[in-house]
């Protein structure tokens, strides 16, 4: 069976192929784009001795996805955009899965398709602090007052449960939360922002989503073989979870010192209220980094269940104390 990972290189779709390995997969088809660091694969490549086809191309092209799909039975579809201009990350998330969607369209088979979508698709704004996020969560009606990245995730998944149902191939959706571990960022926005300086610490006592890359890879590998996973969803995230608080005050202690400025909740629905209404008045010239929106969806507050990962058979394979530990040791190292 010949399997397709898109975003193959980078840090979770390097993880899944390895945990693929891991499970038994032989025949995997990594795709790369032109010029890009393919250490991760090398790699794995050599520790597991199982030799990777490496496609190079991208599927911002209508040719290279047509290549990339070619003889293929599941396809993992990892890559987007984690930043940048909007039409470089409509382009690279939006685009490029439509380009992919159509390329397994014209193959006149119909492949297994798993893509990993985000947390980010989830509108969570309107609902009470402390609501539980499910797989029945709304996902998000106003994305246009969301950041890029969520309104290309969510413009994505929804393009390939369209096209899932236009032509009945089998399709697996995961939403990872926080993905976090040695190679990956020190932070997410869920704790805050760096401003002027200062680290903005603005999810106070929120628990964190988060999911150790190669656990989230593992989710991503189980349910892609799973035939009970075929036509749903599932939530991404680890077990004892900590709060947003806990994990500044752990990389203070384990990392490095760095400047911080707490800020309530309600302090920041102030703020962001000021920051709306003086965008507007300047029209434009003080950036809306903050709404009363933004700040509603990710700091307002909740609560997470992976119960139904859980049930398809997904373990965790690094506990969150080892996966902190590993990931404060990586970060101190290149700290220093």
């Amino acid at each position: 069976m010949k399997v397709l990972v898109t975003g193959s290189n980078g840090f979770l779709g390097s993880a899944l192929v390895d945990r693929l390995l891991a499970h038994g997969e032989t025949d995997l088809r990594c795709l790369v784009r032109p010029a890009s660091n393919r250490s991760r694969l090398d790699e794995i490549e050599k520790r597991r001795g199982v030799p990777l086809e490496i496609a190079v191309g991208s599927l911002a092209t209508k040719e290279a996805a047509e290549r990339a799909v070619e003889g293929v039975d599941v396809v993992y579809h990892v890559a987007a955009a984690m930043g940048g201009a909007p039409a470089d990350m409509f382009l690279s998330t939006v685009v490029a899965s439509k380009n992919l969607l159509e390329a397994l369209v014209h193959t006149g088979r119909s492949p297994r398709v798993v893509l990993v979508s985000s947390f980010g698709v989830y509108g969570v704004a309107d609902l009470p602090r402390g609501y539980i996020v499910d797989e029945n969560t709304p996902l998000e009606t106003r994305p246009a007052q969301r950041d890029l990245y969520s309104q290309a995730k969510l413009r994505q998944e929804k393009l390939f449960w369209e096209y899932q149902g236009r032509y009945g191939f089998p399709l697996t959706v995961l939403r990872p939360g926080v993905i976090y571990g040695p190679g990956g960022n020190a932070f997410s926005s869920r704790v805050g922002m760096s401003l002027f300086g200062v680290f903005l610490h603005l999810g106070g006592r929120n628990i964190l989503p988060l999911s150790y890359v190669d656990n989230c890879a593992e989710a991503i590998a189980v349910a892609g073989r799973s035939d009970v996973a075929r036509g749903q969803v599932y939530n991404v995230h680890d077990d004892d979870l900590p709060t947003a608080d806990v994990y500044l005050a752990r990389y203070k202690r384990e990392v490095k010192p760095i400047r911080s400025l707490t800020v309530p909740y309600f302090a920041l629905a102030g703020i962001s209220k000021l920051v709306e209404r003086y965008h507007a008045y300047s029209k434009g010239q003080l950036p809306a980094i903050f709404t009363p929106y933004k700040s509603a969806t990710s700091w307002k507050g909740n609560r997470f269940d992976n119960t139904k990962l859980k049930a398809l058979g997904w373990k965790q394979l690094v506990s969150t104390e080892e996966g902190l530990q590993r990931t404060f040791t990586y970060l101190k190292e290149r700290a220093t």
